[in-house]
């Protein structure tokens, strides 16, 4: 191993509204391509940033179980949101990768040619804590698992984090539980905190040496210890507001413990095996190939795609698939996410930051479930470390 990175010497600053303007002005001059929140179809997605008036200033949002709304806030907060439906997963995994085409040459050859793998400066703005978690959670299973994602590694090889601490989750947030927010200490190369307490202004912390090397290049004011405290009552609050809990202790054992609780079918009895939590969820990475052929015959093309385990055919092998009901489709996807996720990469898959509670078209809570669980089987819990953070591990 190499020696660890440099960690930065900067103190926090404050930028002004003008200077959060040069902070994006600076990373499209330093040929990074900008993807953050913005205003779109009614919600606040991904998108690319060219400006700062691109991002939903004065928009926040409603959420609970299976409702989303934009709502119109009355001061004029740039991150006064907690998050959409889309995350940045889709821009380092996406929904769609080509893999490679093959060509008729004559009657009997034909030639590979592989995809065209992205060569691209990255810089994700406007990240919340348990946003970046998920990168982390993302990078553990698809950068440093036993065989590293080509794809994965190629989107990620050049991307820079900027994250906003949260002051405005959502009443489907549970990001406190799993130890993902609402604030962070590091993670990301500059971490923000908008404060609205009379002068509209932007408390940053440098996480990197490549954060405080594009701190340097912008005007700022050394932060007063005023500023920290608003800082502190930012975050205070917003920890206040969370109104989901999750708790985590044994969780392992509890639901391994508990795979034939008769709430799994009362799940099931609601549960349309949509796998709408799956695709929003900024964790989840189940993928399938899909082969195409043109109608001459001539050319082919094989292409990944996500894919899901509410899907019937996700487990199809030989003549049926393996998870033939809704009930133990939920069951896989609860347990994995909470529980042999940890098994696997040394984490848990979940981040708190309840998209899935949100995009449910039936409004499905896991926090609820797994509290069902734990109150009717307090007996059956075997002893199980308690879940690591992302955020917390090296």
């Amino acid at each position: 191993m190499g020696a660890p990175a440099a960690q930065p010497k900067t103190r926090p600053v404050v930028l002004s509204e003008d200077g959060l303007a040069r902070l994006l002005a600076r990373l499209h001059h330093e040929g990074y391509e900008v993807i953050g929140p913005t205003v779109r179809d009614h919600a606040i997605v991904h998108g690319p940033l060219s400006e700062v008036d691109d991002l939903p200033r004065g928009w926040g949002d409603e959420q609970t179980p299976g409702h989303y709304r934009l709502v119109q806030r009355e001061d004029d907060a740039y991150f006064g949101f907690a998050v959409g439906p889309s995350s940045a997963k889709r821009t380092l995994f996406p929904p769609r990768q080509p893999l490679w085409t093959a060509e008729s040459r004559d009657d009997a050859n034909f030639a590979i040619i592989e995809a065209e793998r992205p060569e691209r400066r990255l810089a994700f703005f406007g990240l919340r804590p348990c946003e970046v978690a998920a990168i982390a959670v993302q990078d553990r299973v698809l950068l440093h698992g036993i065989v590293e994602d080509e794809v994965y590694a190629a989107n990620r090889a050049d991307v820079l984090l900027v994250a906003v601490e949260c002051g405005a989750p959502a009443a489907t947030c549970f990001c406190r539980s799993m130890s993902t927010g609402p604030g962070m200490e590091s993670g990301a190369d500059l971490i923000l905190t908008e404060l609205l307490d009379g002068d509209h202004r932007f408390l940053v912390r440098a996480g990197t040496t490549t954060g405080e090397d594009l701190l340097e290049q912008l005007e700022h004011d050394e932060a007063t210890e005023e500023d920290l405290d608003a800082r502190k009552e930012v975050l205070a609050s917003a920890a206040a507001r969370l109104e989901r809990r999750l708790d985590t202790t044994d969780i392992h054992g509890l639901l391994m413990g508990n795979l034939d609780h008769p709430r799994w079918d009362a799940i099931a009895e609601r549960c349309l095996a949509c796998a709408n939590c799956t695709l929003v969820c900024p964790t989840c990475f189940c993928t399938t190939v899909e082969d195409r052929t043109d109608l001459a015959g001539t050319e082919a093309t094989r292409e990944r795609r996500w894919d899901s385990c509410f899907s019937l055919e996700f487990t199809h092998t030989g003549p049926a698939s393996v998870r033939n009901s809704t009930r133990a489709r939920y069951r896989q996807w609860l347990t994995h996410k909470l529980a042999t996720w940890i098994d696997q990469f040394d984490t848990s898959g979940c981040v708190g930051c309840g998209r899935c509670i949100t995009w449910c078209p039936v409004g499905i809570d896991l926090t609820e479930e797994v509290d069902m669980i734990r109150r009717t089987s307090e007996d059956n819990v075997a002893p199980w470390p308690m879940v690591p953070s992302p955020l917390q591990e090296g």
